[in-house]
């Protein structure tokens, strides 16, 4: 029986890919850049806010991303603004948590948007008691693909990787679970494909939130 799962946010919680897409085609608009379609943001997104504004430079020609910290910079004012925009849970993710809930599993986010964004996200549609964890992306602890951040729910957990679940939908999500020794899930209804999912090793795939149940 596990004990918990760990959620990727983005893609595999909520989708936002809007939220990013207006927030990133705003600040590359000042540059001369963009903007570009949702398709091209679903494999800019999922290793962090820095390497989404490098492949948005990469995308309108800047390669040697010259233009990175004034571009970054103008990313992260305005996703404060924009972080919401249009922002709402996947069709079943909330049904998952309540029988998560009245199962006694604990539940935790990991995501590599930055922490504060995380947080608000959170807060937002699911409210402040939803998760036990919720960790975005702060200095000090090495994004994903690195298991580090699993490894720190963990210790808070008081559990090993063998009580857990590890849920996403790219394959960054899936070398973070592996590597920290988790049984890890591809979600088939975020922003990438399955076949990206089974390359980077799932153990499973499911087409729909509740599918989780039955590896618990």
């Amino acid at each position: 029986m596990k004990k918990a799962v760990i959620f990727d946010l983005d893609g595999t919680l909520t989708d936002s890919l809007m939220s990013i897409k207006v927030s990133a085609d705003k600040a590359m608009a000042k540059f001369g850049f963009g903007p570009y379609t949702e398709e091209q943001y679903k494999y800019f997104v999922g290793d962090g806010a820095p390497v989404l504004i490098e492949r948005c430079l990469e995308a309108g020609g800047d390669k040697e991303h010259v233009l990175f910290e004034e571009a970054f910079a103008e990313y992260r004012r305005i996703f404060e603004k924009y972080c919401m925009y249009q922002v709402v849970p996947y069709e079943g993710i909330k049904e998952l948590l309540a029988a998560l809930k009245d199962r006694g599993i604990k539940t935790a986010v990991l995501s590599n948007k930055p922490d504060d964004r995380t947080q608000d996200v959170i807060k937002a549609v699911f409210g402040e008691k939803e998760f036990d964890i919720v960790q975005g992306q702060t200095a000090g602890v090495a994004r994903k693909p690195s298991p580090e951040g699993v490894y720190l729910i963990l210790k808070k957990f008081g559990l090993t990787p063998e009580d857990i679940l590890y849920l996403g939908d790219t394959g960054t999500d899936m070398q973070t679970g592996k590597s920290a020794g988790a049984f890890t899930i591809g979600a088939l209804w975020g922003f990438r494909k399955k076949e990206e999912l089974l390359l980077n090793h799932a153990d499973a795939v499911i087409e729909h939130p509740l599918q989780l149940l039955s590896y618990l």
